[in-house]
């Protein structure tokens, strides 16, 4: 399998450490509220990374961090932690915010029809361990305190700015009037924060430096260690982490360690609606709940997220979910064939090869060029249907889009015995030529979500 490597930036072959077993560690949530579809649209590229490498015949373990605290409004170390600020804006405790969200983040999950990862920490559940990594790294001379906390000091770590390709000099000219005088420089970010004196936090925490709590960038690396070790094979995150967040992990982790952090990163592009980022405070922040408020089906949500390559930047639309739908529906449609099968003589083998799905997710997860592939095998099958020879290959490509994309198309299931009696009365009206009683037929399993395509064969139903 070949990903897109930004440590690189040139595809590579994957070759995990202990092979088949391939560790994986995923940015996830902060669980302050809800996720908006461009959080999913990266959740959603995690699982396909899984799921292909699964088909690779690796196995997989997959950590996806909780962020429930420590993750400041800008990501210079400033403002107001996300989690307090959920807290006030709902009346209620960051710990109650951070596990109604956690709850709902869970359960989306399973709504999702996502892989199960392997493990789903919480960064307050592993404060010692962030502690103890904060503390190497001051043994080892990587740290300062300031007011209001404890501090990286970029300068020590000389390929800081290399991950990102980032100009320090630029950044240093360029500050801000606000910047933090009293950190050494401008891209130096705090491993400890202080508590406020004048005010006591939901979540706090005693520490060799003073009651506080964790720097978001901390616990990713604690935790991916804690799980898999000092180096892990894929670490995967949206785009926007590339300049701070994963930068800093990479110096953090690699200071303490003194060896690499990740072999292979996958980073995911932006979504835009309508020419514009997502993001709450534009007010487009989309949720699941939206989705199906409108009549959609996450279904054809996760299968819209597929629709473009995940390096690209994706644009969400209502329209462009509409044809994910559609798209879906004739999916659906052709899916229910393995209940109607047909006879036929000639065998078409060829175009139910699970290569076809295979071969373009092993080449950079090209899911755009994987379900083009699908539509043309099944708009062949909706022309001449399946024969009996044909079903369990064609039940076995079925499973393989499950397994692969998530879709679960083979979980609908046959018509009842009395809707199959009423479709031959119907075959039989229309042989008679009573097209009278031939519609009121239709009309009756319409009613009941059952639609029909006369063909030569007969006529062929599918849900509605």
């Amino acid at each position: 399998m070949k990903l897109y490597n930004t440590l690189t930036r040139k595809v590579e072959e994957i070759r995990p450490q202990n092979p088949p077993e391939v560790t994986i560690y995923t940015c996830g949530p902060t669980v302050y509220d809800y996720p908006h579809i461009g959080n999913w649209f990266t959740f959603i590229r995690y699982d396909l990374l899984v799921r292909t490498l699964k088909a690779s015949g690796f196995k997989p373990k997959w950590v996806m961090n909780i962020t429930d605290v420590g993750h400041l409004v800008s990501d210079a170390d400033e403002g107001e932690d996300k989690l307090e600020k959920g807290a006030r804006r709902e009346g209620k405790t960051a710990w109650d915010v951070a596990k109604f969200y956690t709850d709902y983040f869970v359960d989306a999950l399973a709504r999702l029809n996502f892989t199960k990862p392997n493990y789903l920490p919480k960064a307050t559940d592993h404060i010692k361990e962030q502690i103890a990594l904060a503390k190497t790294l001051e043994e080892k001379g990587y740290t300062y305190k300031i007011d209001d906390g404890v501090y990286y000091d970029t300068s020590k770590f000389p390929r800081y700015a290399d991950f990102a390709q980032l100009d320090l000099d630029e950044q240093q000219a360029g500050k801000r009037v606000d910047f933090n005088s009293q950190k050494r420089n401008i891209s130096d970010f705090a491993l400890w924060k202080f508590s406020p004196k004048d005010a006591k936090r939901d979540m706090e925490w005693d520490s060799p430096w003073g009651k506080g709590f964790p720097g978001w960038h901390l616990e990713c690396s604690a935790m991916s260690m804690k799980y898999l070790g000092k180096t892990i094979d894929i670490h995967a995150g949206g785009i926007d982490h590339l300049p701070v967040h994963h930068t800093n992990e990479i110096a953090q982790s690699e200071a303490a360690n003194d060896q690499i952090f990740a072999k292979y990163w996958m980073h995911t592009n932006h979504v835009t609606i309508e020419g514009e980022k997502i993001s709450k405070s534009l007010g487009n922040g989309i949720t699941l709940e939206d989705i199906e408020a409108k009549g959609y089906s996450l279904k054809a949500f996760r299968l819209h997220v597929l629709e473009s390559h995940y390096r690209s930047q994706s644009k969400f639309s209502w329209e462009s979910l509409e044809a994910a739908s559609n798209r879906l529906k004739n999916w659906q449609a052709v899916a229910v064939l393995r209940w109607q099968t047909i006879e036929r003589t000639e065998a078409v083998k060829q175009n139910v090869e699970l290569h076809s799905i295979t071969k373009p997710l092993l080449d950079d997860l090209d899911t755009p060029r994987a379900l083009s592939n699908i539509d043309q095998t099944f708009n062949y099958f909706a022309s001449i249907l399946v024969s009996h020879d044909e079903k369990s290959g064609f039940e076995e490509y079925l499973s393989y889009i499950d397994n692969l994309l998530g879709i679960n198309l083979l979980t609908q299931s046959d018509i009842s015995n009395e809707q199959k009696q009423v479709i031959a009365e119907r075959e039989q009206a229309r042989t008679n030529k009573d097209f009278k009683k031939s519609d009121e037929l239709r009309y009756k399993l319409a009613g009941q979500g059952i639609g029909l395509n006369d063909t030569p064969n007969g006529a062929i139903w599918y849900r509605v």
